[in-house]
């Protein structure tokens, strides 16, 4: 397992390796061949940036029983994309739009692609998966249920956090989601429960669309979500990973 980070210090944009309180740069690529620098920092000294800039965000809907509610489950994958100015880091303000309505916190783990990808079965899939992430699916309900697209419902700026940073060797079907409010859970499953797994969400997604290197997948949102209002801290936790926090405020 190793745990990598993407950070600005005195003014530059680095990523590293995190062992501990501290965080070792890199030179290379953080998804290929890299070799650590010799330096060390404290992380306590660097500002943790959203741990990777998305080729492509995809997102998965309705794939836990709990958050369906009184809908089927789906046939396949409820795949959509989400723009990839929409991403932020750590620490980083969700921003409520004024005239947004009812936006939502939707926690979820984030599989991020190490390497390009087309039509790869289910038994292969993982192979081509990086690491994973934490992740908040920020979403706009009115929006939501305006548009024919979700275009601004999911996408609109600072809709969709991520970090604190990539952990790899990571079992994807092992691990526990939390979600909490202002230190109140709202959110809790396992991702054992997810409808589609995570190999078949990224085979099935590669049927269609080439995964890049650096594609990250939002893997979906369990029971009832909660309402996001000014002032707000959000945190989602996944086990093994660690915790992305994020402030909210109004426009």
């Amino acid at each position: 397992m190793t745990v990598y980070a993407r950070f600005r210090h005195d003014g530059q944009v680095a990523c590293g390796i995190v062992e501990g309180d501290s965080v070792y740069p890199i030179l290379g690529d953080m998804l290929g061949t890299h070799e650590r620098t010799g330096a060390r920092l404290a992380l306590a000294d660097v500002k943790l940036l959203a741990p990777i800039v998305p080729t492509k965000v995809h997102a998965v809907a309705l794939n836990y029983r709990s958050h369906l509610g009184e809908r089927p489950p789906l046939t396949v994958p409820g795949m959509f994309l989400k723009p990839g100015s929409c991403i932020v880091g750590p620490d980083d303000a969700i921003v409520l739009p004024a005239d947004a309505g009812r936006v939502d916190y939707e926690g979820e783990l984030v599989a991020v692609i190490g390497r390009t990808c087309r039509k790869v079965s289910v038994a292969e899939a993982l192979d081509y998966v990086f690491g994973y992430t934490c992740g908040n699916d920020v979403s706009a309900r009115d929006w939501q249920r305006e548009d024919r697209q979700w275009w601004r419902a999911k996408g609109a700026d600072t809709f969709g956090p991520i970090g604190p940073w990539i952990v790899t060797g990571l079992d994807p079907a092992a691990l526990h989601l939390v979600t909490r409010v202002n230190g109140e859970v709202k959110q809790e499953t396992g991702t054992d429960l997810l409808i589609f797994s995570v190999a078949q969400v990224v085979s099935f997604a590669s049927q269609a669309m080439t995964l890049e290197a650096g594609d990250i997948i939002f893997t979906g949102t369990p029971g009832t979500t909660a309402t996001a209002r000014d002032g707000d801290v959000c945190e989602v936790e996944v086990s093994g990973i660690g915790v992305l926090r994020n402030p909210v405020r109004a426009e």
